[in-house]
């Protein structure tokens, strides 16, 4: 472990030119008004490809709207001693847009290096080309030392996160059933802490709702003669808040916040005037429960509550689930767990915190199909907002708890 870790120790200024080539690629994928991973994804194989990988190989989701027609997704593997089990490190290539670009304090896609020569900020340098770097910076050092692994070392950059996985994890799964093995583990850096201490097992179970109201238009001067749907959607609004609140109201010690959460967010233009009342208005909510409720008793009480504001307001509304991830826990006594908690201790110095998040991520999938899984890393914990950051050093302590665990699975 020792020349493994010495190694590692130099791979910053390897870790600083993905980190800079990765950023200005911007993948914001073309439902946010980018073009997708394909320049990414084209720089990135291309790095693979430098490596002494045994598999290197792309699984392409069609997708009109993206550069090159495609969604890409990069799998590569470097056998260990048993090839018939791998350690999966599952990464990202899309990020989110900028945002509003007053508040960045530097270019969102030209990544720049702090004064203190660590900090590096950039659109998605956390969220996910940590991660990304990490698996690129481990498969480096365990191949440059000769380390002799004791099982395969698997590493799939994804397409198609942050909108729903339509095209990145789900096209993998339904293209290549056989792709894992039952005995395979999976280690997922989107989610964290600074310490680098916490170590998450489950995930609450995640709803994107969109909700269309629909009333009738009318000039602004004569409100009596249509019916405002943007009014209606507004108390459909606040019904919901309230009473999804209300009914759904245990706590859960193991998440962080630990209870369940029913956030309005996005909202659709309606009209573009101002004295035109809107027919029709649209409106979506971001919904997480704790997994201990049955969805089932959720859709009915979000059924309930349309109903009563159609009733009351006179209005129709439609509703649909656009994405939605309901997945079991990765058990406490599963070998990958210990052995994370393991290398949390040797590397970060920390006791080891095991818990649930809210946010959603490739371990619900994974767990879904029998596997275990564990989200962690040591990161900043603020993606999708202006001055997105990393830490070189952090992404170095990620390469080492990977290669701790990597060294000792069997």
């Amino acid at each position: 472990m020792d020349k493994l870790f010495k190694n590692i120790e130099g791979l910053k200024d390897y870790i600083l030119e993905l980190q800079t080539n990765m950023t200005r690629l911007p993948a914001v994928s073309p439902e946010q008004g980018g073009k997708g991973e394909f320049a990414k994804a084209q720089y990135l194989e291309s790095e693979l490809k430098k490596l002494k990988f045994d598999e290197i190989f792309r699984i392409d989701a069609p997708d009109a709207n993206a550069e090159g027609g495609i969604r890409p997704n990069i799998i590569a593997k470097y056998y260990g001693k048993n090839k018939d089990v791998t350690l999966w490190l599952l990464a990202h290539m899309d990020v989110v847009p900028e945002g509003d670009r007053n508040l960045w304090n530097t270019e969102p896609f030209k990544l720049t290096l702090d004064a203190d020569g660590d900090t590096i900020y950039g659109r998605g340098v956390e969220d996910n080309q940590q991660a990304v770097a990490a698996a690129l910076g481990t498969a480096k050092a365990v191949m440059e030392t000769g380390a002799e692994i004791p099982v395969n070392l698997g590493i799939m950059l994804l397409a198609d996160e942050e909108t729903g996985n339509k095209y990145g994890m789900d096209y993998v799964l339904k293209q290549r059933p056989d792709l894992f093995g039952k005995n395979d583990s999976f280690l997922v850096q989107d989610s964290g802490d600074p310490a680098g201490c916490e170590v998450e097992i489950a995930e609450k179970n995640v709803f994107w709702i969109k909700f269309t109201t629909e009333g009738k238009q009318c000039h602004g001067s004569m409100p009596a003669s249509g019916n405002n749907a943007m009014y209606a959607g507004a108390q459909l609004i606040i019904r919901l808040k309230e009473g999804l609140y209300a009914k759904f109201d245990k706590r859960d010690a193991l998440f962080a916040p630990d209870n369940s959460t029913f956030e309005p967010t996005k909202k659709d233009a309606n009209v573009p005037n101002v004295n035109t009342i809107p027919g029709t208005d649209v409106f979506y909510m971001d919904c997480r429960m704790l997994p201990s409720y049955d969805p089932q008793l959720f859709k009915d009480e979000v059924a309930s509550i349309v109903k009563s504001v159609e009733k009351d307001f006179k209005v129709k509304v439609t509703w649909e689930i656009i994405h939605s991830a309901v997945s079991k826990a990765t058990s406490p006594e599963a070998p990958i767990v210990k052995l994370y908690c393991d290398a949390v201790k040797e590397v970060n110095k920390v006791e080891p915190k095991v818990l649930g998040v809210g946010g959603g991520t490739f371990a619900a999938e994974v767990r879904n199909l029998g596997l275990a899984a564990v989200v962690g890393s040591k990161i900043y914990g603020y993606p999708h907002v202006p001055n997105e950051k990393s830490s070189l050093k952090f992404t170095l302590d990620d390469i080492k708890v990977i290669t701790y665990i990597l060294m000792h699975l069997k």
